[in-house]
């Protein structure tokens, strides 16, 4: 590992301020994955400050129609908050199927947004990755893709994006409030992942050096007849190879309200506005599902050994709307 300063903070604008001085500086909360990264030797921070003490970032706050988590809050307290579990169930469905216990009582919200891809070349130095050393080429493209996305891919990174929770987050809605040297900034959802375009090592909308402070997230009526669908190689501590955050709003059986978004399959958490849109009105069946699966999926361009990812991300998705429609009011 590379040798680093490091210093503790003490509150949000002191942990802000100790970054910025650093060009090379990273925040440590869980460090589920960052300190993964250093012993690899993808990560070689400078500068560790440490922001575990930094007060009011650990907290769940649920009212009418928005829930605000604090940054700091802890996967597994997210996982099992009643009242989340009732009025926001992909989301806590969502945590519970990422990592591993042990690690979910140490990650935090935060880190998890933030989290690297676990794309193997990422890891691994002896391969080129752009996300990891800026113009040095992406050797996916031309190698094993098998776990790779057949969405938003470009020439320059296929990698998917590895969170969970982020897809829930995505489906859900709402805004990520930031602390930035100049002062604060609320960044929606729907804009804080960014695609890799020519740029794949840029990641977020987020400032350099900034920390995120909260997440409120939306729970509109389709919350709470929601589901999160996870399928992966084995059945713990496994990366999706797809996953859908899907909720509905039902009057009877006749569709009056839909969220849909899919992990695993893209390099970013992708919500997809015109499936929904192609489900109001509709009859909650297998039919309506399928053409909603089907227009999620039209634009997917598959690569050379993740071509089976197409059919099973329809097929997730159609599960997923099953088991939602299926719920109780």
């Amino acid at each position: 590992m590379t040798p680093f300063d490091y210093v503790r903070a003490g509150s949000m604008r002191e942990a802000v301020e100790l970054r910025s001085r650093s060009p090379n500086a990273a925040f440590l909360a869980g460090g589920t994955t960052l300190i993964d990264l250093m012993k690899g030797g993808v990560e070689k921070p400078s500068l560790l400050v440490d922001i575990r003490r930094v007060p009011d970032l650990d907290y769940i706050k649920v009212s009418s129609g928005k829930a605000s988590l604090g940054a700091l809050t802890k996967n597994s307290d997210l996982a099992t908050d009643p009242a989340l579990m009732k009025a926001a169930p992909m989301l806590t469905q969502a945590i519970a199927a990422g990592a591993s216990p042990q690690i979910r009582n140490m990650a935090t919200l935060g880190g998890n947004l933030l989290q690297r891809t676990r794309c193997p070349y990422f890891r691994n130095q002896a391969f080129a990755c752009n996300k990891r050393s800026p113009g040095s080429g992406c050797a996916a493209l031309t190698g094993y893709d098998r776990g790779h996305a057949v969405l938003e891919g470009s020439s320059q990174c296929v990698a998917t994006h590895p969170s969970d929770l982020a897809v829930a987050l995505v489906a859900l809605g709402g805004e990520i409030q930031a602390e930035h040297i100049s002062g604060q900034r609320n960044i929606p959802l729907s804009e804080f992942f960014r695609p890799p375009g020519e740029t794949p090592w840029i990641e977020t909308s987020l400032q350099r050096g900034a920390l995120i402070v909260f997440v409120e997230t939306d729970l509109p009526p389709e919350a709470r007849r929601s589901v999160y669908l996870k399928v992966r190689d084995r059945a713990s501590y496994e990366f999706a190879l797809a996953s859908a955050a899907v909720g509905l709003h039902q009057d009877g059986s006749r569709i009056i309200g839909a969220r849909i978004a899919l992990g695993g399959i893209a390099t970013r958490p992708l919500r997809f506005a015109t499936a929904e849109a192609s489900l109001i009105g509709r009859t909650a069946d297998e039919a309506a599902f399928r053409d909603a699966a089907a227009i999620a999926l039209g634009e997917a361009r598959p690569g050379r050994e993740n071509g089976f990812k197409v059919e099973l991300a329809k097929r997730t998705l159609v599960k997923a709307l099953k088991l939602a429609s299926e719920l109780q009011q």
